[in-house]
């Protein structure tokens, strides 16, 4: 079996770190690029930095900002926020992003999703997706979470991937930020629709939500934000809990 991934969020705006509940009440928690830096040392198998404000302020991901990041981390990285474009993706896999992630853009033009794929290849293109639970039913949102849709979230996953998607982001509005615990339903039910990884986000508040969303929820990476900015789970100490679950890390 693969290792399960424990990947760090960071939120960015305005070139800040910044951690909200469920997408609203936004703070400030520091530098990305320090921050990001001590988590590639302490053991984070990936790291995924968010501009959470590029897309509706209509302005792009600064480029600036990511060729800090590439000189100060060692760890493969993902960067996401108001791409909508080949050309876009193009300077930031030149300033050093390993990944680049799509949301909004990708819904409104899917076959964004086939021609990044088919420049730069499936395994750098993560299609983000923002859902959320409406009586019962799992929606896509878009916008950072502002703009519901019609968009049925397995049906979406299932679609980009056939486009070229090499990987699935998953977040739970529901969850965000309550610390309650990942969307376990609904991770799954992605997980078993489509053969590419699901990085699972949400909800995540103590060691058990780990083992909980990798065993049950069946996905291939978990990710956190703010119980790793505030220290209230260290990287190293989840790393062995779930080595002692019988989940497979990399140490």
């Amino acid at each position: 079996m693969l290792a399960k991934r424990i990947i760090p969020c960071l939120d960015i705006k305005d070139g800040k770190t910044v951690k909200g509940i469920n997408f609203l009440n936004i703070t400030d928690v520091g530098d990305p690029v320090t921050l990001g830096a001590l988590y590639a040392q302490m053991g984070a198998d990936e790291l995924v930095f968010l501009d959470i404000t590029a897309t509706n302020e209509k302005r792009k991901t600064l480029s600036e900002l990511v060729t800090r990041i590439a000189k100060h981390i060692n760890i493969p990285f993902t960067v996401g926020g108001g791409i909508s474009s080949v050309e876009d993706v193009s300077v930031l896999l030149a300033c050093g992003a390993d990944k680049i992630s799509v949301n909004t853009s990708a819904v409104l033009n899917p076959k964004l999703i086939s021609d990044l794929a088919g420049q730069f290849g499936s395994q750098c293109v993560v299609l983000a997706i923002d859902t959320k639970c409406i009586d019962g039913e799992w929606f896509v949102f878009l916008n950072g979470g502002r703009v519901p849709t019609e968009i049925k979230t397995v049906a979406w996953a299932k679609q980009a991937v056939a486009l070229g998607a090499g990987e699935i982001l998953l977040t739970s509005m529901n969850n965000d930020g309550t610390k309650d615990g990942f969307a376990l339903d609904i991770t799954k039910a992605v997980s078993e629709a489509v053969n590419v990884p699901v990085v699972a986000s949400g909800g995540a508040g103590t060691m058990e939500h780990f083992v909980d969303v990798f065993k049950d929820g069946k996905a291939d990476a978990a990710l956190a934000a703010s119980i790793f900015h505030y220290k209230e789970i260290s990287i190293p100490d989840l790393k062995m809990f779930l080595k002692e679950q019988n989940i497979p890390v990399r140490i």
